[in-house]
């Protein structure tokens, strides 16, 4: 269920985006750490996205493909700058080619080549809010002015994302039993 969902930046070249999960902050957390969940719900509704690698550690990387019902690709990498199970994740995300290298995106000539993320999990009982925050890495002043007029975009596809992710996590728990209280484990094969 989404309880705060939208674009607001405490910085000017900050995109927020939060939302809170029926889910314990372990099994939020754990999809985001492996390459067979990511697959199931990262990245734009109606995209398939495969995984080419996943190295979950402070300086690994995460290497995609997403692809269009129609067949067209684009590649996405991850670098994975902190760690720390189960509060936060950060990493750099850019758009790649085929061998990982970092590239401009299809859409937009002067995006970013990298975005710098930082995803925040609280827990509230069997429940999570997860907090994305996102910023230009080492950006021009055109570029920060190009993801600054992207927010309403962001803010679509994230929440398209962030239901892939309702979604998938709505698959790992049972329904609630008739006391509306959530269970504490999830059944995602792991």
């Amino acid at each position: 269920m989404s309880d705060n969902h939208g674009a607001a930046g405490a910085a000017a070249n900050e995109f927020v985006v939060a939302r809170t999960f029926g889910a314990p902050r372990e099994l939020a957390f754990r999809v985001w750490a492996e390459a067979k969940h990511l697959e199931r719900w990262w990245g734009p509704k109606g995209l398939a996205v495969s995984a080419a690698q996943l190295d979950f550690r402070p300086g690994g990387r995460f290497n995609y493909v997403m692809r269009t019902p129609d067949g067209h690709e684009n590649g996405g990498l991850f670098r994975f700058l902190d760690i720390a199970e189960p509060e936060r994740i950060v990493f750099v995300n850019s758009f790649s080619d085929a061998e990982g290298a970092v590239v401009r995106p299809p859409f937009e000539e002067d995006w970013p080549l990298e975005i710098l993320h930082s995803v925040t999990f609280a827990e509230a009982g069997a429940r999570t809010t997860i907090r994305l925050k996102s910023s230009p890495l080492n950006a021009t002043p055109e570029e920060e002015r190009v993801f600054r007029s992207g927010f309403a975009s962001m803010e679509e596809g994230y929440g398209g994302t962030f239901d892939q992710l309702e979604a998938y996590l709505a698959e790992a728990l049972p329904l609630p039993p008739a006391t509306g209280v959530l269970p504490a484990i999830g059944t995602l094969n792991f």
